[in-house]
């Protein structure tokens, strides 16, 4: 049977080839795509604007493993799907926190079954390839588990999200009776926290600020790479101070029907909650209700 030393000399050399590889992507010049080069052409600002808006790429300088991850992500041209990247928006995770997660994963589900199994050795003997093979599925389960975890803790982020517009909103309305000017409510009240999605907003509105112009565009690009519609709803609502409108009662409406909105989907959730322990709940009745009924049904068949 193969040596389980041979499995640890594959996954070093694994590990070396991935290195080589990471040195070589580093070395070699990035090319630049054509829609890219053609949307800077178009307008100068948009690719800027792209690579300020989502999440940061590191929120600890201080984090050596933090850091590592952010130059894996910028020089092993690692993907980040738009799925991915507003889900660390909203959970105020940064690039390289998650690409050092996935690493460390991924490199700990290669290497560690190997390691077990040359622990082991003199009590279990030589296993043959099989650490090998489970190190390749841990490796995968490892890289891929970042990914899973976004997906399961989404719903909670967007229900936290939710929540911090309501109060941006009440926030706003305040500052605006306050008779601050519409952008001056705005950063007044994107200032007051340090939630995920105050952050982004007070991000928008400074761009805006620097390069002297309007934040609703920036606005409305923040609510569509967020999937939060009412950031576009609160921009339109200020827009209209342009016009001499008196915002407090309008956004004092959205913010109600906001609200409203908010608090019936956390009823459905709730109800869904309440079924599935319901289900939870019956599994036991049934199985008392088995274990008294059996073994009359059974006396009753052995003298029939």
């Amino acid at each position: 049977m193969p040596d389980p030393l041979l499995g640890v000399a594959v996954l070093a050399g694994a590990i070396l080839a991935g290195g080589l590889w990471l040195t070589f992507a580093a070395l070699l010049p990035r090319s630049i795509r054509l829609d890219d080069a053609l949307l800077s052409l178009e307008n100068p600002h948009a690719i800027r604007h792209a690579e300020e808006a989502g999440p940061s790429l590191v929120a600890d300088t201080s984090s050596r493993l933090e850091l590592a991850g952010a130059w894996c992500y910028q020089h092993g041209r690692l993907p980040l799907p738009a799925a991915t990247a507003r889900a660390l928006s909203l959970q105020g995770r940064s690039i390289g926190d998650y690409i050092v997660n996935k690493l460390v994963l991924a490199v700990g589900g290669l290497v560690l079954p190997s390691l077990l199994a040359f622990a082991l050795r003199p009590l279990t003997g030589s296993v043959g390839g099989l650490p090998v093979a489970v190190g390749v599925v841990s490796g995968l389960l490892g890289w891929f588990w970042p990914d899973i975890a976004l997906r399961n803790q989404q719903r909670q982020a967007n229900s936290d999200a939710e929540e911090a517009l309501n109060s941006f909103f009440d926030l706003v309305v305040l500052e605006r009776l306050a008779n601050l000017s519409a952008a001056q409510a705005l950063e007044a009240a994107a200032r007051l926290s340090d939630v995920p999605v105050f952050v982004q907003i007070r991000g928008a509105l400074e761009r805006a600020r620097l390069e002297q112009r309007p934040p609703w565009s920036d606005l409305h690009r923040l609510a569509k790479d967020l999937d939060l519609q009412p950031i576009a709803d609160i921009a339109d609502v200020m827009q209209l101070d342009n016009q001499g409108a008196s915002l407090a009662e309008v956004l004092s409406s959205r913010a109600r029907e906001l609200r409203d909105a908010h608090l019936g989907r956390e009823r459905t959730r709730a109800h869904e909650a309440s079924e599935r322990m319901t289900l939870w709940m019956s599994i036991p009745v049934l199985i008392f209700a088995l274990a008294f009924l059996v073994p009359p049904l059974l006396t009753m068949a052995g003298g029939g």
